[in-house]
């Protein structure tokens, strides 16, 4: 990605991806209130926007702006039942959006925003794009834990609709450079503001009529960490099994998601050995048929196979690296050319519960129990 240049006035000039993208890159910038007006200007005139969060890269428009949410989608490629998550950058952006906070949301957002936890509430009327909230009665909302994204809200003026900015099916980007590879011939711009640092998006929740918390997607807070703050935690039947037809009420609840474009399965088993041994017969049959071979495995399993692309998620003892890598992990998988994946699957605990959850959603539920 080219460096930000200055003009001989000192004044920050956006450079371009290419011929259609202009990119901000603010990481070593001295003019970052500029260049996110900049963009602000964009978005606030219709345009869609990329820019980096404490999760993924997102790909924002003005919410209320039902033209540029369908340059949103049209964008992604993503089917119009799927839901966007607004996000906003002061709280008194909320109430203008929703008809109702609960005192358990309240407390939820008081205690985890800004940051990873995204909040279906019901929407107020005529507030915002139907597409965002595709037809139903809720909206989900967060605030980002992230200077440059709550900067660019802020500049916008707008609450911004912003689902990951990658094309629809593919793995979301954890970098500008992920961005542009998918989406710079189809988008206003992308702000450059590095590598995102928890890697998987925000957790999703609805809190229930008996205070109970529902998990509709899992992600950067854990569901011990909201086990605090309700009696009940529990995981939306979607999340067990992804057969259910059922509405999504979020982001993730449907269709097949973060995928490689070489086939994939997760091996899971309760012995390294054991999962060691089946992963590398597997290999070697794909190899005989032809195939381009890569393994996702964690650094205390030991692969062993010539001519395979073997990339590390981590350590299973740190399943946030794991988070923080996988969604890069895939993309250089599709760099190699890779056919044929093997991926170790990790204990559902803490954010290990999104790792699996991510690595199914690319695996397309494709799961082998050793």
């Amino acid at each position: 990605m080219n460096n930000q240049t200055e003009n001989s006035n000192n004044k920050p000039q956006a450079v371009q991806a290419n011929s259609l993208c202009t990119c901000w890159d603010v990481r070593h910038s001295e003019h970052i209130e500029q260049q996110l007006s900049e963009a602000g200007q964009i978005l606030a005139n219709g345009g869609i926007v990329a820019f980096p969060t404490e999760t993924v890269y997102g790909l924002g428009a003005d919410a209320r702006n039902t033209q540029a949410v369908a340059s949103v989608f049209t964008a992604k490629g993503r089917p119009s039942d799927n839901p966007l998550i607004v996000h906003i950058s002061h709280m008194d952006q909320l109430g203008s959006l929703v008809s109702e906070i609960r005192p358990l949301e309240q407390t939820l957002m008081d205690h985890f925003w800004p940051g990873p936890l995204t909040l279906v509430m019901p929407v107020r009327p005529d507030t915002v794009s139907p597409l965002v909230t595709a037809g139903l009665n809720t909206v989900a909302i967060r605030m980002p834990d992230h200077p440059i994204a709550l900067g660019l809200i802020s500049a916008s003026g707008c609450p911004l609709a912003a689902p990951s900015a990658n094309r629809s099916g593919r793995p979301s980007p954890t970098t500008a450079a992920h961005v542009i590879e998918d989406l710079s011939a189809v988008i206003d711009g992308v702000v450059d503001g590095g590598s995102a640092g928890i890697g998987v998006e925000s957790t999703v929740i609805q809190v229930q009529d008996d205070h109970t918390i529902m998990i509709l997607r899992p992600g950067g807070v854990t569901e011990e960490q909201l086990s605090s703050f309700a009696k009940q935690v529990i995981r939306d039947p979607a999340l067990q099994d992804s057969s259910l037809e059922l509405t999504p009420r979020s982001p993730g609840m449907k269709y097949t998601h973060y995928a490689p474009q070489g086939s994939m399965t997760i091996v899971m088993g309760e012995h390294d050995e054991v999962v060691n041994q089946y992963i590398q017969q597997q290999i070697v049959q794909a190899q005989a048929r032809g195939e381009k071979t890569g393994v996702l495995v964690f650094d205390e399993t030991n692969i062993n196979s010539a001519d395979t692309v073997v990339l590390s998620l981590g350590s299973r003892h740190s399943l946030a690296e794991a988070a923080n890598r996988l969604y890069a992990a895939l993309r250089i998988l599709d760099s190699e050319g890779v056919t044929f994946i093997m991926a170790q699957g990790c204990d559902q605990q803490g954010v290990g519960v999104a790792v699996m959850n991510r690595l199914s959603k690319a695996a397309g539920g494709q799961i082998i129990y050793v």
